[in-house]
């Protein structure tokens, strides 16, 4: 789009604007290994238009990536995805989606910083990949949750094994999703905010 010869400069959509009610607003980062749907869920969930990095997947990543169970994604996040959500009028949520592959993991020293809590999507077809990323939430102290998201072809197991297996404190809550629809979306993120609220009110969240 050519603006040239023209005194007005383009601004956010109308539907972008920050609700004027909104009285706070809170930081949450969605992460989980490669391919697991992250940018799925901001861009489902998001009431804006979400801003995307996603790049086109190129031979260089052969042998470094782990692509497995996801064969025909084509792109990837390389930098970050972000949404917004209104919980209430009151509050709203900025989503900041982290890309998947190991070798962008650098880049979540910045996204983390000043987030309240997150979102730990895992894919039942590769466990294996969740744990280094909920190690390192650990070692960071950020409050989060897990969601086990649906694939057709994803093995089902009941959450008490779930669980076991990704070594999660009794307290840390465990829910299924669809990162296509944003009701169930909308609702980890809800399961995030009061399990956020529980920390607050017994004094286990700084």
């Amino acid at each position: 789009m050519d603006f040239k010869g023209s005194d007005t400069i383009p601004g956010p959509r109308t539907e972008d604007h920050l609700p004027h009610t909104a009285q706070a607003a809170v930081k949450i980062v969605i992460v989980g290994g490669f391919g697991v749907g992250k940018t799925t869920m901001v861009g489902s969930v998001s009431e804006i238009r979400p801003l995307t990095t996603e790049e086109t997947m190129t031979q260089a990543g052969i042998g470094v990536d782990d692509n497995f169970g996801s064969d025909t994604k084509t792109a990837t996040t390389v930098a970050m995805d972000f949404g917004r959500i209104s919980i209430t009028d009151q509050l709203v949520l900025y989503l900041f989606g982290t890309p998947g592959q190991e070798r962008f993991w650098f880049l979540w020293n910045g996204l983390f910083e000043g987030a309240l809590g997150a979102v730990v999507l895992v894919d039942t077809r590769r466990l294996e990949v969740s744990f280094d990323v909920i190690g390192r939430l650990e070692e960071r102290g950020v409050p989060f949750v897990v969601a086990v998201n649906s694939f057709p072809d994803g093995p089902r197991y009941p959450m008490a094994d779930l669980r076991t297996a990704l070594d999660l404190a009794p307290e840390i809550p465990i829910v299924e999703c669809d990162a296509r629809r944003r009701a169930s979306s909308r609702d980890v993120l809800m399961t995030l905010m009061r399990f956020l609220h529980s920390l607050a009110m017994t004094g286990a969240l700084t």
